[in-house]
């Protein structure tokens, strides 16, 4: 498949690689990278199924940390490979060509300040229809992870009061939050995001809390219609 470069969008002189047929980034990575909270004191950061390295690339922009990016597709790991290279981020974001479900046999338990997802969306079930292209497919749905399967590994890599922040579909919030209390994770923030604010919402940001505890707060819906920056939008 051809490559092609694009920049990413209102970041100055940060590009992206991606295929001109096939995957490309959506905007979800570009707001959950903005609506993560990253501390002067976080030293540990790791983005799963991140893609062609969108967030972490603006994360390493924003706040100068290291970062490790987790990617399963071999051609979507080469284009986060190339993505971060572009951007001369070879030193800070390392990447790790692998699925998810196996990173108990790559790092600690206990181990991480930060955790990011932007993952695949919607459930798998062989009589779906998917689409024909695989790469599209295993990127938009639960083929090699589920949603349960993601937020186990979350708890797993993340220190006790470690933050996941997680970009999903609000149908599925009642189950984020079953999987979040098996999973000894409290909910902490979420935050819908709208096409047009009398719309319903077509993403939810939600921030979630290692042994946290009980109470939530619901943030003020956003409209990106007419946004024309990302940047500072959830300060």
């Amino acid at each position: 498949m051809k490559k092609q470069i694009n920049w990413l969008f209102d970041y100055p002189n940060l590009q992206v690689y991606q295929y001109a047929e096939g995957f490309k980034f959506s905007l979800d990575s570009i707001l959950l990278a903005e609506f993560a909270k990253i501390k002067k004191s976080d030293e540990k950061i790791i983005d799963l199924c991140t893609g062609n390295a969108v967030i972490p690339i603006i994360l390493n922009f924003k706040f100068h940390k290291k970062i490790i990016g987790v990617e399963l597709q071999k051609e979507i790991f080469d284009l986060a490979k190339d993505s971060v290279s572009i951007n001369h981020m070879e030193k800070e974001i390392n990447l790790l060509n692998e699925n998810v479900l196996n990173l108990e046999n790559y790092f600690p338990g206990n181990n991480f300040d930060v955790v990011l997802s932007n993952p695949p969306y919607f459930k798998y079930h062989h009589e779906n229809f998917i689409n024909k292209n695989l790469t599209k497919s295993l990127a938009r749905h639960e083929i090699t992870i589920n949603l349960e399967s993601l937020i186990k590994i979350a708890s797993y890599l993340l220190k006790s009061k470690g933050r996941f922040y997680l970009v999903h579909i609000p149908s599925r919030i009642d189950e984020i939050i079953v999987f979040a209390k098996k999973y000894n994770f409290g909910i902490k923030e979420i935050q819908f995001v709208h096409s047009k604010i009398e719309e319903s919402p077509i993403i939810v940001l939600i921030t979630l809390i290692k042994d946290g505890k009980f109470g939530t707060k619901v943030k003020p819906p956003i409209s990106i219609l007419n946004l024309n920056t990302y940047q500072g939008l959830f300060e």
